[in-house]
């Protein structure tokens, strides 16, 4: 669950401020991103956890409205629902904390639920906030039924094992994240390409950097292009990758190219900044379709 505060600019370290204004929403990356592709038209599974709490119970109903498919997500009396306390400022810059609860407990159990979905899969989406070994696992389990695994290295750790990145098909990194994993700074477009060598040096097939205002640039073995990013008044840009990822995945299912896709993804994280919260900002397919067309 998010709970989000609007305020003037982000408080420096021991500082209090006045907010603005202050609201709750369904959020959680792997929440966001199942909920970005089912509006898409996707039929979309989420598989993991949430906390016997009043929380979980809103999650899991909100889920169930926008269409995503919810039995594969447990509801963990042990703990609580995982909670991101989220700061947006003027500028629609954000700065996010990240409480795990039941998303810390997701493990090999929830992964042989995950592994009945795959005879029909054509993608797994997965981030980083479950545990890693879990991730490796359902990685594992997706390459081996032949389903195209798609990974957000969000909220990004210092690095990630080279075990993972030989099992990804996709990896779609912000300007931060790219940078906490490879150190190049992605603000100078000359570092775009190194950045991208990084993760394919490692084994992964193809790198989508995410560059907010630049635009996204993409590259495998193939070669590279890259797509302008969207004109639109950004209010918040919490969630706007995560709308990138799930319509990316909705356009793979669609049988579209990799271009048509990271455009879909650039479209749909582009409406996104249009709107507040995370679930809420998530572009319907009518709207999604009709801004596409006339961009």
């Amino acid at each position: 669950m998010d709970l989000v505060v609007q305020t003037p600019r982000l408080p420096s370290p021991g500082e209090t401020l006045q907010g603005d204004h202050f609201f709750t929403a369904s959020g959680g990356k792997g929440a966001n991103q199942a909920v970005a592709a089912a509006r898409l038209g996707a039929l979309t599974h989420l598989v993991g956890r949430v906390g016997e709490d009043s929380f979980g119970q809103e999650l899991l109903a909100h889920l169930n409205e926008t269409g995503v498919q919810t039995e594969g997500v447990k509801v963990d009396s042990q703990t609580s629902s995982g909670v991101a306390m989220i700061a947006v400022d003027q500028n629609s810059e954000n700065t996010i904390i990240i409480i795990p609860g039941a998303n810390g407990r997701v493990e090999g159990l929830d992964v042989d639920r995950l592994k009945n979905l795959f005879p029909h899969a054509s993608a797994l989406l997965l981030q980083l906030e479950v545990p890693l070994p879990t991730i490796i696992d359902a990685a594992k389990a997706a390459k081996k039924a032949g389903v195209k695994v798609i990974l957000d290295p969000a909220p990004a750790p210092e690095s990630l094992p080279d075990e993972l990145y030989s099992l990804i098909d996709i990896i779609t990194p912000n300007e931060t994240e790219a940078k906490q994993l490879t150190g190049f700074d992605l603000s100078a477009e000359n570092n775009w390409i190194q950045a991208a060598n990084f993760f394919l040096n490692r084994g992964v097939q193809t790198v989508v950097l995410k560059l907010g205002a630049f635009g996204v640039f993409c590259l495998n073995k193939a070669g590279h292009f890259r797509v302008e990013a969207f004109p639109v008044k950004a209010v918040d840009t919490v969630a706007a990758g995560d709308a990138f990822n799930g319509a990316m995945a909705a356009a793979f299912e669609r049988g579209l190219s990799l271009r048509e896709a990271v455009i879909w993804g650039t479209a749909a994280g582009a409406l996104a900044t249009t709107k507040s919260g995370a679930q809420p900002s998530l572009p319907d397919r009518e709207t999604f379709e009709a801004f596409l067309n006339s961009h």
